[in-house]
């Protein structure tokens, strides 16, 4: 192993290392300087078909390099192999082409109290999924410099916007240094969603304002410390479960010519056998679950070692409060099958630093048997897309009846209950990165990806979306107030159903990516979140932060025992109860009708069945929910009993039952098609 450091003319001098202990080559080179870049070159054999893929001249960056400077330049150089031969090692020196690992120092001032976490409760928590860039990129308010930045996002400007929304975490896109796919570049494109990470514990340099000499770590945590200060979370997107080295015939940067073997799963081939071509014995033997070429082997020892190494550093040193994981299923595998008790989760769990973080699971990956819902262990919370796919269908006149979207409001029980979790287990969304947005979910029926360059094939069909009659945007007022209402039922759906909600980034506003479904590659206005005044779809604002202020205020709506749906003290309300629009309980017979859309949902807050922190009797106003996810106008009825004798309506999608209306016990009123009311009890 030999260290290459280059100097700003770029001369490069190498320093051997010439110790070795314990599987690890190391040495010392003194008097580097904060900010010196350098990489790593490695001798040993070259046999691809036995995962042993070392080669001199292939510069390399350091897989625990804390900084990443310079571009990656796409040609024939960064790969390790012979464009016309696989399996014969390239000469090609790959240094001209490849970014540099940097020096730094990890000196910051966090503030007097060293910014220790300011964590909110899981059930307390409204999370925010945002990008760095496309946040700020168009943002007027914010210094053009600054825009696209970390220092973009740590703005005054954009915290007062994320308080007074009533946003408790913002959920970062990938911020670990990145690199787009050489065919994206061949393309005139770049991967703008940043899941093809390399450098797992560097800050990405492009959204540094500052430099990339190590100014993107300072940078980074200037950020992290405005959001704590402003009681907001830090939570990062992390992709730990394949890298940008993607199949066997991508590019060698990092631990492909360091540990090809241990570090990336593999499949057995015969690479003997005379009927498979070279390329395919050559190509063949990785193992793919996560559809980017490769699957990285948590269960290898030094593997694992640095996805935890990484994650800890990003909690001490950076001062994160917690990860999305991307593809978990992918890194839970013993041998090839998920496993749920398997080497990462169950260090994870027993970690004396991570397992205090908040850790949410995407709970599949890209093969049939990644699918895991409602399977992680605790402490893990999961991203609930049959909260999704449900919300959808209900509120497009697509459901089967009302039992599944109950369960869905209620927390999804059927998922999380059984093995001792929580309602806040499930992360709640109807939009995310991946697929429409909320306005577009709501004015397209088809995907329009064709800016891809994919032919419209790439991302996916299954989008549960409606158009209301026209295929895009519309000039006709009755689509367009249709629309809003339909989007504003998502919203407020998400925002007061038990679990975690999620909001994507500019669907507060009425963000639209004109039918683009997968703008993964969309580096520009079709990604970016568009600040106009008249931009924006009046109304949704504030209709979304109503919905999280009346969340925030009332624990009713946010607890952390399952209901029950008996009464929570002898003679009390039931803590759960669902309402036929006649104004009765349902019946058995109700629950099984497939053609019931419209339900009503009372949750009593007198008294709350979760008690207060001394394990004192809590007390709240009490709320019924009205949805309306039919095509037609239905009467509803308030209950008739001495649980609410009235109660005033505090948020509504119907413009013909405004905020303030009182309804008394027994009375009725009319709910618009497609319509939400929520009535607090007076």
């Amino acid at each position: 192993m030999w260290v290459s450091v280059f100097d700003d003319d770029g001369t490069e001098t190498t320093y051997q290392l010439t110790e070795h202990t314990l599987g690890t080559w190391h040495g010392a080179v003194p008097d580097l300087p904060v900010g010196t870049r350098y990489g790593l070159r490695a001798f040993g054999p070259w046999q691809p078909s036995q995962g042993l893929r070392f080669n001199p001249h292939k510069l390399l960056l350091d897989p625990y390099a804390k900084a990443v400077s310079g571009e990656l330049r796409p040609g024939p150089a960064i790969y390790g192999y012979d464009f016309d031969d696989p399996e014969r090692q390239s000469t090609t020196d790959s240094a001209a082409s490849m970014p540099r690992s940097v020096v730094v120092h990890d000196d910051f001032d966090w503030g007097p109290d060293g910014d220790p976490p300011k964590r909110h409760r899981w059930r307390d928590s409204a999370i925010y999924e945002l990008h760095v860039k496309g946040f700020t990129k168009l943002h007027q308010e914010i210094p053009e410099g600054l825009r696209g930045t970390y220092a973009g996002l740590a703005s005054p400007t954009v915290i007062a916007y994320l308080k007074e929304l009533g946003i408790t975490a913002v959920e970062l896109l990938p911020i670990h240094q990145f690199f787009s796919e050489p065919r994206l570049a061949d393309q005139g494109l770049v991967n703008y969603w940043g899941y093809n990470s390399l450098g797992f514990f560097a800050p990405h340099a492009a959204y540094s304002s500052s430099g990339d000499r190590g100014q993107q770590v300072t940078e980074f945590k200037q950020m992290v410390r405005a959001f704590h200060e402003a009681g907001i979370e830090v939570i990062l997107d992390v992709v730990y479960n394949h890298t940008a080295e993607a199949g066997a015939l991508g590019p060698t940067l990092s631990f492909r010519g360091l540990d090809d073997r241990g570090f990336y799963k593999r499949v057995a081939v015969d690479s003997d056998d005379e009927e498979l071509p070279a390329h395919a014995r050559f190509d063949d033997t990785y193992w793919d679950v996560t559809g980017c070429g490769n699957t990285v082997d948590a269960g290898n020892p030094q593997a694992l070692r640095l996805i935890l190494d990484s994650l800890r550093y990003w909690v001490t040193e950076m001062h994160v409060d917690g990860f999305r994981f991307d593809l978990l299923s992918a890194l839970t595998r013993s041998g090839y099958s998920v496993d749920m008790s398997g080497h990462l989760l169950t260090t994870i769990g027993q970690d004396p630093v991570l397992r205090h973080a908040k850790l949410i699971a995407e709970p599949w990956d890209a093969s049939s048997d990644g699918y895991r819902v409602g399977e992680y262990p605790p402490p893990w919370v999961e991203w609930n897309d049959q909260f999704r796919d449900t919300m959808r269908d209900f509120w497009r006149g697509q459901s089967d009846g009302i039992r599944t979207v109950a369960t869905r409001l209620a927390g999804s029980s059927d998922l999380y209950a059984d093995d001792g979790r929580s309602p806040y287990a499930s992360v709640n969304f109807v939009t995310a990165h991946d697929g429409f947005t909320l306005r577009d979910l709501v004015s397209y029926e088809h995907k329009h990806n064709e800016a891809n360059g994919e032919d419209n094939k790439d991302g996916t069909d299954d989008n549960r979306s409606q158009n209301c009659g026209v295929e895009g945007e519309t000039a006709d007022p009755e689509i367009a107030a249709r629309r809003r209402r339909i989007a504003a039922n998502l919203m407020a759906t998400l925002c007061l159903s038990n679990g975690v909600p999620m909001i994507t980034a500019g669907d507060e506003r009425g963000r639209t990516q004109h039918g683009n479904n997968n703008p993964y590659a969309q580096d520009n206005e079709i990604s970016w979140v568009d600040w106009r005044p008249d931009d924006a779809w009046l109304g949704m604002w504030d209709m979304t932060r109503t919905a999280l202020r009346i969340r925030r205020e009332h624990p009713a709506l946010r607890q952390r025992h399952w209901f029950e749906g008996r009464p929570a003290i002898k003679g009390g309300p039931k803590d759960l109860a669902w309402i036929h629009p006649e104004g009765r309980e349902m019946s058995g017979e109700d629950w099984h009708d497939p053609d019931l859309r419209v339900i009503g949902m009372f949750v009593s807050g007198d008294p709350l069945r979760s008690p207060g922190p001394r394990g004192e009797q809590q007390r709240d106003s009490s709320f019924l929910f009205w949805l309306n996810g039919s095509s037609e106008d239905c009467e509803v009825r308030l209950p008739a009993n001495a649980w609410v004798q009235s109660g005033s309506v505090v948020l509504s999608t119907d413009d013909k039952v405004h905020t303030g209306t009182s309804v008394r016990a027994g009375e009725a009123f009319v709910l618009r098609a497609e319509s939400l009311v929520v009535l607090q009890e007076d």
